[in-house]
């Protein structure tokens, strides 16, 4: 039983009340990750545990559980950590709590802390707190957990939750960051020259690593250090430069969108307007 089901089955053996809300989904690319965003008033979960982790952040109201014999109780701005195997429960406190969480199969946390690492940590990851009150992770996961539910593009729910992962590692499994912050204009170089040739796909953060040849949390930080961007924020910009040639030839914004690699018309809609002022259809009527 994966830990969404057996997540789900919680929730099954005590429905929900009106009011409340629970939804699953899974991100492939990210070692099948599932996650669960809920909101809930007066669901209270019975002891379980999962093989996987449990990883999450409060969004608002307050959760009261136990986990390791200790009483918790997480507020918006916590960061919200379990272990592979701890039996814990949770309930509402006051009026209900919103949270998001995922559940990292170790494998892909042993991954991510390789890879920040540059080197196979010692032993398994392992958080020693339950709960830490980090709002600016918190907010930084929450925001990935967001990209993926939206079904953002590959890179950039790949980049978003890739380094909410490896600060949340970073900051409360004690794996520190390789110490490698020279120049690195050569996997740059030809990272943002794939980027460049392949904006219309759905490029990820592997492939392009693989490209780069280096590991994905050094790739993204020489990328911005080189650049001022991400490397899914250089290739937003370089589907709009691309998306700015096509309207201004007269092509339709839905063909537009399709051809340079957005998610559909709306997509390029927002990503247009945040850069240029104005919306696709304005800019191919003017």
């Amino acid at each position: 039983m994966t830990a969404a089901q057996s997540q789900q089955r919680a929730i099954e053996e005590t429905p929900i009340a009106a009011g409340e809300e629970a939804r699953f989904f899974r991100a492939r690319r990210q070692h099948d990750l599932e996650c669960l965003t809920a909101r809930f008033r007066t669901h209270a979960y019975a002891p379980h545990s999962h093989d996987t982790f449990a990883i999450g952040v409060i969004e608002a109201g307050c959760e009261a559980y136990t986990v390791r014999g200790e009483r918790h109780y997480a507020r918006s701005g916590d960061v919200v950590l379990v272990n592979p195997g701890e039996v814990h429960d949770g309930a509402p406190l006051g009026a209900g709590y919103a949270y998001r969480m995922s559940y990292p199969d170790p494998a892909l946390i042993q991954a991510i802390a390789a890879d920040l690492a540059e080197r196979r940590p010692g032993g398994t990851v392992h958080f020693a707190a339950s709960r830490v009150p980090d709002p600016i992770i918190a907010a930084r996961f929450a925001a990935a957990h967001r990209a993926l539910e939206g079904r953002a593009g590959a890179l950039e729910g790949d980049e978003r939750m890739h380094l909410a992962l490896a600060a949340i590692i970073a900051r409360h499994a004690g794996v520190a960051p390789a110490a490698r912050e020279g120049r690195e204009g050569g996997p740059v170089a030809r990272a943002l020259a794939f980027l460049d040739g392949h904006y219309g796909e759905d490029v990820d953060l592997a492939r392009l690593a693989a490209v780069a040849g280096l590991p994905r949390t050094r790739l993204i930080r020489a990328v911005r250090r080189e650049t001022g961007l991400t490397p899914h924020a250089w290739l937003t910009d370089r589907r709009i430069r691309a998306a700015r040639r096509r309207l201004a030839a007269g092509e339709p914004p839905a063909e537009v969108a399709a051809a340079c690699g957005f998610c559909d018309q709306s997509h390029l809609n927002r990503a247009f307007k945040a850069r240029l002022g104005v919306t696709p259809g304005a800019f191919r009527a003017g």
